[in-house]
């Protein structure tokens, strides 16, 4: 199904497109994207030492080196340790201790870690356990793309052992230009034959790609966590304080008339993943007049879901900055 038309101007982002078809009351002000102005060395410095480690010396023995890395980051990376502790204080309940803000550091590098192996689909070195398979299991024989909507939490590249599960599962990402010339760049270093089918949100041509990969049957991932800093935003209570996620994405989702599936690979310690599957919501019948509200309705849903498993998997939050912290150029409603 073709998305609803929109303005030429829309097609460049699902964000401009919201702005398209409907006016948001919130604006995140430029200060809410602090994580694109950092460089994130953090992950793309963990990325290159822990291939050089893996391919080298396999997961067991460059595991062993992953607790120098992390005491590394946790030593000389002051600002993801301050962010880390207000985030752990929140999903905790109660005051991180030292252990507590050393293991999400280590549990960030081990994703990064094992994302070398993921990459290379050594999976016989996990142990993964899915939880909402048969729903994964029924969008995917109904033959009606959707869109996977993950969060900077664990590690996505979970998803492949789930492709390898169900045979004809084509997964493409959607995400922004700069991303998606990092994470071609760190693929290929990797593995040049993985690397994934990108469709890139700054391109004009960006809703009628995701349309076409959805009528294929294919799903659509993307994170729905961060904002740019210019685009619309909803207000949300996560972990018991207001935060502010971006309205674009389960958007982009409405005007397609697709399914909403919320996924996370939720790292467990040692060689174990959980993956998650839930229902977000079905814009497939939703009738124009009641988009607005209906995707007010799912953002509600994606954030009670990510308050849900921050609480149980609390150290697989891997937003290192100041997530609560926003400027609007309008009040809250």
């Amino acid at each position: 199904m073709r998305p609803d038309p929109v303005p030429l101007r829309a097609l460049e982002r699902p964000e401009i497109a919201a702005r398209g078809a409907a006016p948001c009351p919130l604006r995140a002000d430029p200060i809410v994207a602090e994580w694109i102005s950092k460089r994130e060395r953090g992950s793309a410095l963990l990325l290159r030492l822990m291939t050089f480690c893996s391919l080298r010396l396999g997961r067991t023995l460059s595991r062993s080196v992953l607790y120098g890395i992390a005491l590394y980051f946790f030593l000389f990376a002051p600002d993801a340790r301050r962010h880390s502790r207000r985030y752990l204080r929140l999903a905790l309940g109660r005051s991180p201790t030292m252990r507590d803000r050393f293991r999400h550091i280590l549990n960030f590098a081990s994703t990064i870690h094992d994302r070398v192996y993921l990459i290379n689909e050594n999976y016989d070195n996990f142990d993964i356990t899915v939880e909402g398979e048969s729903l994964m299991r029924a969008q995917l024989h109904s033959g009606r793309g959707a869109f996977l909507m993950g969060a900077h939490m664990g590690s996505f590249e979970l998803m492949r052992s789930v492709g390898r599960r169900e045979p004809g599962l084509q997964v493409s990402m959607a995400m922004y230009e700069h991303n998606a010339r990092r994470l071609n760049a760190v693929l290929g270093s990797i593995n040049p034959a993985a690397r994934p089918d990108i469709i890139s949100l700054g391109q004009i041509d960006a809703m009628l790609q995701l349309a076409e990969r959805l009528d294929r049957g294919g799903f659509v991932g993307i994170l729905g966590d961060r904002t740019l800093g210019d685009e619309p935003v909803q207000a949300v209570r996560l972990l018991g304080e207001r935060a502010y996620l971006p309205t674009g994405p389960m958007r982009a989702a409405a005007i397609l008339r697709r399914p909403v599936i919320f996924m996370l690979g939720l790292y467990r310690g040692r060689n174990r993943y959980h993956v998650v599957f839930a229902h977000v919501a079905d814009f497939s019948t939703t009738p124009a007049g009641a988009r607005d509200a209906a995707v007010r309705a799912a953002v509600e849903g994606y954030a009670a879901l990510l308050d849900k498993y921050c609480r149980s998997d609390p150290y697989n939050w891997f937003n290192f900055f100041d997530f609560w912290r926003v400027r609007l150029d309008k009040p809250v409603r």
